[in-house]
């Protein structure tokens, strides 16, 4: 089965080379596309993308939950790989998911580590082998196949925030999860200007503000306000 590789942008002119690079670098025939899908970048990201070999589709609307939802509808291959633009997958990324799948999971993520020295935050990385809802987070990447993703009808636009979680939630309703103990590489700049428990508090709050089902834009004004 084929990959196409989704990457959701918003001026990331400072990552997104390093990002492409690495996933074409270690390609193998089983790798379709990379596909960046800009949400209307005021910085160099799509012409940096389009340079480093992505395949690029500018968004009408900016949404992450859109914006993924684009590429899916635009890529070739039969798994869709998502993946965020401060993230780097392992080399092995390709095989990983091609195991998994002939596994049978439908879907599945990778473990996390941080590039910082932080123990805290390295420390947050080390629960991502563990299986439970919040313990996951997008930047450890989320394969699914095509069939399964149409399934679930993709990704719910209406959805600001938190709209990853709902879309495990659905899924795994009735698909096969697998998590695959080789790690990605995070960057930890959302922890560069703020404490760890800043952010960790705001991800607990906002994360049980979402299982209880208060308005996507309490959700995000919440978030705003504990990091800021």
């Amino acid at each position: 089965m084929t990959v196409s590789v989704v990457i959701p942008t918003l001026n990331e002119a400072n990552n997104v080379v390093a990002l492409v690079q690495h996933l074409l670098s270690n390609k193998n025939e089983t790798l379709r596309e990379v596909i960046v899908v800009d949400g209307g970048s005021t910085d160099e990201t799509v012409a940096l993308a389009m340079k480093a070999g992505a395949t690029v589709i500018a968004c009408s609307r900016c949404g992450r939950a859109h914006q993924m939802n684009a590429g899916a509808l635009a890529a070739k291959g039969e798994i869709l790989y998502f993946v965020h633009c401060d993230t780097l997958p392992p080399a092995t990324y390709l095989s990983d998911i091609q195991q998994a799948v002939a596994e049978r999971n439908a879907l599945g993520c990778f473990q996390a580590c941080f590039d910082s020295t932080r123990l805290l935050v390295r420390l947050n990385g080390f629960f991502s082998r563990f299986d439970r809802l919040w313990c996951r987070g997008g930047d450890q990447t989320l394969f699914v196949t095509k069939e399964a993703f149409w399934q679930m009808d993709g990704y719910k636009e209406e959805l600001q925030i938190m709209e990853e979680y709902d879309f495990l939630i659905r899924a795994r309703k009735k698909h096969a999860f697998k998590i695959i103990p080789n790690k990605v590489v995070v960057s930890a700049r959302k922890y560069e200007n703020r404490s760890f428990f800043k952010v960790q508090f705001a991800n607990l709050v906002v994360f049980n503000m979402f299982k209880m089902g208060y308005p996507q834009e309490r959700l995000v004004r919440t978030y705003k306000q504990l990091l800021n």
